[in-house]
């Protein structure tokens, strides 16, 4: 009997893990030719990549409904172009690469990319977060890794496939895009455990997220949504139900910015009730309500299956019918968690609440956000400075939009936050970003710092670049290692028997 019979630990190599740590390599050999990019030509690429995407916006928005089974083709085509030359056009004025000179401060920033991103993609806005994370990266010089959730890992590997084609066409470095056409959970946690990763971007679940700050590599990753949405007496009540029902349906209310519970003052609370109704919204009886309740919670949680499904389909899988209505409005009295409809629901249903003044639609939104939303959004529709104020202080949330829809205000899209696909809850909800990711945080700074005192001078850094600064005479350049593509198919071999054995050798001898 061989040694591998008789031992069962030995295992044979995992081929998808060997390829992924191949991708790294690749990804650090792309990171370090980026690096080296100008403004001009950084911006080249980027904007050529967007031009790709936004292409595309409308074919991969068919795909991502057809393959996922979420939100609606329209809407995602809207964000799709909203995260390519949206995103673009937002950032092109901005200089992500070159020296920072604040003479009066005495101090010049040189921007350091974080190298290697290994950015998480969810199934519910899979290609236009694919399409955001990977602008950011390639303004900021950054080479990623995109990790697609395996029910939108097809039109995810297509719609990488297809900028990294445009990037390097625009004289980007191999390897600067990359993504996992397989991805599994223990494949994920193996790459994102590798030291050769930089940065992880954790967009999805709490247990992904966890996953991700396990994993002792930097990470930024987001907690659920969960948003109360106050409308109180000095509202425009025909506006602001129009903008909460075309937030609430916009994708079927996939976006975790989405408004959850309405708290209306009690004095115009019928008024909004008929005013959500006339902009195509179903207000649920109470025996629609208890329908609507008990199939969307089951014992194991939310239902899954109305994750981004149309208003009238839920209503059909409920037991009643909502022909047209784009959203569906269930009444509820109680708003903690203990009811369910005031929970998070990534689909158009909406709970409603009556509250007195400011200070119960405060504790309301408080003690909805006990058990989750925690750091998120929030949103209210007011003309009195005094309630905006005293709402914003209260509730714990780090974004709160006024006058606006949840999804697209909270995102960035229909405010002046900065228009983000990745939103972070800050301390209070377990994240370690507050605000909505932007190029900023993929990059980190090496400052130059002089002498404060008068008497020193500072330097004269304007139009000098370090990646263009010749090396000195005397100064010879270390000898380089080959990286992956510089080698032979049969250097490369030789290096995988090498890396089998070592492991065989290794399991044997435990």
């Amino acid at each position: 009997m061989s040694a591998r019979e008789n031992n069962p630990l030995v295992k044979a190599p995992d081929a998808a893990l060997e390829s992924a740590r191949m991708m790294l390599e690749r990804s650090r050999w792309g990171a370090s030719r980026l690096v080296q990019m100008d403004l001009p030509a950084v911006r080249r690429v980027v904007s050529a990549v967007s031009e790709e995407a936004f292409a595309k916006a409308q074919h991969y928005a068919e795909w991502a409904v057809r393959e996922t089974g979420y939100g609606v083709v329209e809407h995602k085509r809207i964000k799709n172009q909203a995260c390519s030359r949206g995103v673009f056009e937002l950032y092109r004025d901005e200089d992500f690469v070159s020296p920072r000179i604040n003479a009066s401060r005495k101090i010049v920033e040189l921007p350091r990319p974080a190298g290697v991103i290994f950015a998480i993609i969810p199934v519910t806005n899979p290609v236009a977060t694919l399409y955001f994370k990977t602008l950011l990266a390639l303004m900021t010089r950054n080479a990623i890794i995109l990790s697609p959730h395996p029910g939108a890992k097809a039109c995810c590997a297509d719609a990488a496939r297809a900028l990294m084609e445009a990037a390097r066409a625009a004289g980007a470095p191999d390897g600067v895009i990359q993504v996992l056409a397989e991805p599994n959970i223990p494949l994920i946690e193996a790459l994102m455990s590798d030291e050769r990763v930089d940065l992880i971007v954790a967009t999805g679940g709490p247990a992904v997220v966890k996953a991700a700050y396990r994993s002792g590599n930097p990470a930024y990753g987001v907690g659920p949504g969960n948003a109360p949405v106050v409308v109180d007496d000095t509202a425009d009540i025909k506006l602001s139900a129009q903008r909460i029902v075309d937030s609430k349906s916009f994708d079927n209310s996939i976006l975790c910015t989405n408004e959850s519970t309405v708290l209306a003052f009690e004095s115009i609370a019928n008024k909004l009730l008929d005013a959500m109704k006339a902009a195509q919204a179903h207000i649920c009886s109470k025996e629609e309500t208890d329908q609507l309740r008990g199939y969307l919670f089951t014992d194991e949680g939310f239902n899954a299956s109305a994750i981004g499904k149309d208003a009238s389909i839920l209503a059909r899988a409920a037991g009643f019918c909502a022909p047209g209505a784009r959203i569906l409005v269930t009444p509820v009295t109680l708003v903690q968690p203990e009811e369910k409809l005031v929970r998070e629901k990534l689909c158009p249903v909406l709970a409603f609440a009556r509250v007195e003044n400011i200070g119960q639609a405060i504790s309301s939104a408080r003690s909805m956000m006990r058990r989750g939303g925690k750091g998120h959004s929030a949103a209210i529709h007011s003309k009195s400075e005094t309630n905006i104020l005293i709402f914003a202080a209260a509730v714990p949330a780090l974004r709160i939009v006024v006058n606006a829809g949840c999804s697209l205000g909270a995102a960035g899209f229909e405010t002046n936050l900065g228009p983000s696909m990745t939103c972070g809850t800050g301390f209070i909800g377990g994240s370690s970003i507050g605000d909505n990711l932007t190029p900023l945080h993929f990059l980190q700074f090496a400052r130059i710092a002089y002498n404060k005192a008068a008497s020193e001078g500072f330097g004269h850094f304007e139009n000098l670049d370090p990646h263009k600064l010749r090396q000195r005479p005397d100064t010879k350049e270390a000898p380089k290692e080959k990286t992956v593509f510089e080698k032979s198919d049969e250097e490369l071999r030789r290096e995988l028997r090498q890396i089998i054995l070592e492991e065989l050798n290794a399991a044997l001898t435990r």
